[in-house]
């Protein structure tokens, strides 16, 4: 991607319901220009689609971050077993410290509390720690 390309991504990722003619506008090119580059990006596979983001669906009243370290090889196994819990909303692996960071959504505190009970019961899962999300800056 040039320079041109990633201005656009850019834009698209403030706004993706932005016309092809404010695009182009903002970035100080053509029309057509905005629609090749778009139509170049989804072809080669930069761009796999578009989404709605709804307000209600954007924030769990209670959410936070699990750093998970593993012993022995099963993070295959771990993270298979995570992906069936449905407060888990995004599994990341890591270097450094930690094997595992798992990002959470509950309704309650009392739910996220049963949740890491369960994940720490895990096979393999040698130590972990939780920090709750208080708030979000910036969210692209």
């Amino acid at each position: 991607m040039d320079d041109l390309d990633q201005n656009l991504v850019s834009e698209l990722r403030h706004n993706a319901r932005a016309s092809l003619s404010d695009l182009a506008i903002t970035l100080g090119v053509t029309r057509t220009t905005v629609r090749q580059r778009i139509d170049r990006l989804q072809q080669r596979g930069d761009i796999v689609g578009f989404t709605v983001v709804l307000k209600e669906a954007q924030r769990d009243p209670v959410r936070a971050l699990m750093m998970i370290g593993i012993e022995g090889r099963g993070i295959d196994r771990i993270v298979r077993q995570l992906g069936g819990i449905p407060a888990v909303r995004i599994i990341h692996t890591t270097n450094g410290r930690w094997d595992l960071i798992v990002e959470l959504g509950t309704d309650t505190l009392e739910e996220l509390d049963r949740i890491l009970i369960h994940i720490r019961r895990f096979e393999g899962v040698a130590t972990s720690e939780t920090n709750l999300l208080l708030n979000t800056r910036k969210q692209t």
